[in-house]
């Protein structure tokens, strides 16, 4: 199951694992009679707490309670027994823990929205069929109805898109494993990189332009693909450096001028091995403290250096803003 490494990650986000440590932070929140949804924030709670104990007995921490919490909020969408998808979960955890606190989706803001929460500009353009001919796309595109419109959007986390993994083997008939530069995937967020969209009925071109930055930045590396009778993995190798990326290009002109701080340091990835429906998970986080990394894989901790989590088939990450000037990990 995905959630103890997500929740693994999340108490590596040191605001969020912060307030969860401080029950008086949430105990008070009034939550609707019969509400089930804030138990997942009680569990989250003792689960930081429990991880972060320095007088704790065990070496180990058994996320069961959590779990077994995740199970029933979730109305068993996510299971114990099964590996599930890990984007999907976190996507839930993150709106769950954030309604459970009293959040709302328009005004009112939680430590999740505060911590993760940035913001979008979406251009649409709706495409005329392929299938007519050319005098008449031509004139439904004068068409109100086919004019770009703009809408602001929030996002928790940006899913980056992989370019379709070759079929082809080399000599040995071996099959290529392909790689891509982060800053390639990144530039659907560019505010010029058109993308086609398909519905059932209709197609559209979109684009994306960031205008708000949060603290701790979220990618999703869109991995699986489900088709209509089985989910296939995307294998290419994305190439990405651990500290230092700038993302100001990506915001719009007017808000550059205004957003100080844009450059980002990873602090977690999870990774995932294997074929889509046995794979295996596993996370590399950065302990704050030395800089140095680890990787965890069921009960096994490993030192792991840190140009070995580039050669990983990296899943979902989370990277931290460096405000304030402050040097990269590595270095300090």
């Amino acid at each position: 199951m995905m959630a103890p490494l997500t929740c693994q990650a999340l108490s590596n986000v040191p605001p969020l694992r912060n307030y969860f440590l401080e029950e008086d932070n949430y105990k008070n929140i009034k939550r609707p009679p019969g509400d089930i949804m804030f138990l997942l924030v009680q569990r989250f709670g003792e689960l930081m707490r429990k991880l972060w104990n320095p007088r704790n007995f065990k070496a180990h921490v058994s996320p069961h309670e959590m779990l077994q919490a995740v199970v029933l909020c979730s109305k068993k969408t996510f299971q114990i027994t099964k590996q599930g998808d890990g984007v999907d979960f976190l996507s839930w955890f993150l709106n769950a823990l954030h309604s459970a606190l009293g959040g709302t989706k328009k005004k009112k803001k939680t430590i999740v929205t505060d911590v993760f929460q940035g913001s979008m500009r979406i251009f649409t353009k709706k495409l005329p069929h392929p299938d007519l001919p050319a005098e008449e796309k031509e004139q439904l595109l004068h068409n109100d109805e086919y004019q770009e419109t703009m809408v602001e959007s929030t996002f928790m986390y940006l899913t980056l898109d992989l370019p379709t993994a070759p079929l082809y083997k080399d000599e040995k008939e071996q099959l290529i494993i392909p790689q891509v530069p982060l800053f390639n995937i990144l530039a659907k967020f560019n505010g010029i990189t058109e993308k086609e969209y398909k519905t059932y009925k209709e197609n559209f071109l979109k684009r994306f332009q960031l205008t708000k930055l949060p603290p701790y930045l979220i990618f999703c590396i869109k991995r699986f693909t489900k088709n209509n009778f089985f989910v296939e993995k995307n294998p290419t190798i994305v190439n990405f450096p651990i500290t230092n990326v700038d993302l100001r290009e990506y915001l719009s002109e007017e808000v550059q001028a205004v957003h100080k701080h844009t450059t980002y340091d990873l602090i977690a990835n999870i990774v995932h091995d294997g074929k889509p429906s046995e794979g295996s998970y596993r996370i590399h986080v950065l302990h704050h403290g030395t800089g140095k990394w680890y990787e965890l894989q069921d009960l096994q901790v490993t030192d792991i250096l840190p140009q070995m989590i580039t050669l990983s088939e990296a899943y979902i990450q989370i990277w931290k803003r460096r405000d304030n000037d402050e040097t990269n990990q590595q270095g300090a």
